[in-house]
């Protein structure tokens, strides 16, 4: 939820090319697994930061797809956490490309926006070229998402929050780690969502668990 903490681990060289690759299974990116961190809320006027808790509620590998619901707490002028439930597209280059397409995101926009991430830099000549499709990312360590907000879970629409952008993702497959950058033309640029994998995992989720079937 836009509102309105970068990765330095040594990133491996890309070679060869594959069209459509299987992503290798990452034992944290799975149905139950809990992360926690932080959103970087600040604007010119304020420095802020909101607590975040992330659960998966669903992930499909084959089809590039996953979801679940996102908390943020200690957000002004709320009375309760705030909850939301998203859907995810994984950047698989079979189902989902780097270009995003659509929600108001131009490939300029795109590319500006994963080369938030340092682990984005050895691919990115070839995504400025075809969107990254001929590269092969079957090793790579990381995976990159795109999360978007569908509908509040337990407040209304008025509750003074807007969930009409989306966020770009990277998950880090070596220790579970989530980065984030929020797009929306109308909110703050580069909103950054930082999480990690929680101890508690699938079985003892701390904090309000919201199920979906």
């Amino acid at each position: 939820m836009p509102v309105r903490v970068v990765d330095n681990t040594q990133i491996p060289q890309v070679s060869g090319v594959n069209s459509g690759y299987t992503l290798s299974p990452c034992t944290l990116l799975s149905v139950g697994q809990a992360f926690a961190g932080t959103q970087n809320v600040s604007s010119i006027q304020k420095e802020e930061a909101w607590r975040v808790n992330v659960r998966i509620q669903g992930c499909d590998l084959d089809h590039g797809y996953l979801c679940g619901t996102m908390e943020a707490l200690n957000v002004p002028l709320a009375e309760t956490p705030v909850v939301t439930f998203w859907e995810g597209e994984i950047v698989d280059n079979k189902n989902y490309t780097f270009f995003t397409g659509k929600w108001d995101a131009k490939p300029d926009n795109d590319v500006r926006h994963w080369s938030k991430f340092q682990s984005f830099s050895p691919l990115q000549n070839q995504v400025e070229a075809d969107g990254g499709k001929s590269l092969d990312l079957s090793n790579y360590p990381y995976i990159f998402m795109r999360w978007k907000e569908l509908y509040f879970v337990n407040v209304g629409k008025d509750c003074g929050l807007t969930i009409a952008g989306f966020y770009y993702v990277c998950f880090s497959c070596s220790d579970g780690s989530i980065n984030g950058f929020y797009y929306d033309p109308n909110s703050s640029p580069f909103q950054k969502l930082e999480l990690k994998a929680t101890s508690e995992g699938k079985s003892g989720f701390s904090f309000s668990s919201y199920e979906f079937q």
